[in-house]
């Protein structure tokens, strides 16, 4: 089973249709089962296409904002069927950004869509307050696990910490913890694995395994290399710890799991950069299975 998770900085990022064709193109080579994608936008601005016009797209139960003509999770999956690439996706919009975009989160699946399910990790759910946060999952047919995508604030932030979004997570999963399943929890986490006493060693002392750490082959796993939004310090009030490369970007899964590979993608060496963030793959020892157990 191959994952794959970006923080595509979306319509923010220059050159962004550019970008967004040679991102279609990683995603056509490599296939992954899941895609998983945080700061997806749409401009408030644009016109409405209804559900019916949307190819593959399964709506999320509770969530009422239609998709508009540049949504970036829909033209990526438009692409993609230029391609003869065909996924599934599903998106969820958190807030207002910079102004003038729905910002939220995506999943592409190649397998349908069976269940989705959004939950409020913040404290606040003010459409207009950019430090609201969800976070997004699906189930797909015949597999039992859940996949979540997830776009987190920062350790130090005093309305929002880290620890009490964290808190909210780990409060929902205990429903979705099965014995025969495993929850995949991927995004950006806005948290470096070398800083001591935050949010990454938090979520490993939880019990969630690092698909970095775990797996047999491996780069050097960075994911920034350069100053990017919300790592400045007038972004959060309060200057956070940080190097020039950070790991910010992380797969993590439930349960213990056989990870092959683990690879940074989208950094100009492993294909073209197409957003402030770089990718994360990974393959994992299992398949996705034909059906449910």
């Amino acid at each position: 089973m191959k994952l794959m998770t970006l923080n595509t900085h979306s319509l923010v990022e220059p050159d962004y249709a550019s970008k967004t064709r040679k991102f279609a193109q990683v995603i056509q080579k490599e296939l992954p089962d899941i895609v998983a994608l945080q700061e997806v936008n749409q401009s408030q601005s644009a016109s409405v296409l209804p559900d019916v016009m949307l190819p593959g797209y399964v709506r999320c139960i509770g969530f009422d904002r239609q998709i508009r003509s540049d949504n970036y999770a829909m033209i990526l999956a438009e692409i993609l069927r230029g391609m003869d690439c065909y996924y599934y996706w599903t998106w969820i919009s958190a807030k207002t950004g910079y102004g003038k975009y729905d910002e939220g989160m995506a999943l592409l699946t190649r397998k349908p869509i069976e269940r989705i399910r959004q939950h409020l990790i913040s404290r606040t759910d003010d459409y207009e307050n950019w430090k609201t946060r969800k976070m997004l999952g699906v189930q797909v047919q015949g597999c039992p696990d859940w996949f979540f995508t997830v776009h987190m604030g920062w350790w130090n932030d005093e309305e929002e910490p880290f620890r009490g979004q964290w808190d909210s997570m780990e409060e929902f999963f205990r429903s979705y913890r099965k014995k025969d399943s495993t929850i995949w929890l991927m995004g950006d986490f806005n948290s470096p694995d070398n800083v001591k006493g935050q949010g990454y060693e938090l979520v490993c002392n939880s019990g969630w395994q690092d698909s970095w750490k775990a797996a047999e082959t491996k780069d050097e796993g960075f994911t920034v290399e350069k100053e990017i939004d919300g790592w400045r310090d007038s972004d959060t009030g309060k200057a956070e710890q940080k190097t020039d490369r950070m790991r910010l970007d992380y797969i993590f899964s439930s349960e213990k799991r056989k990870i092959l590979t683990s690879e940074v993608i989208c950094n100009g060496k492993k294909y073209p950069v197409v957003s402030d963030h770089c990718g994360v793959m990974i393959t994992t020892g299992q398949k996705m299975p034909d059906k449910q157990n």
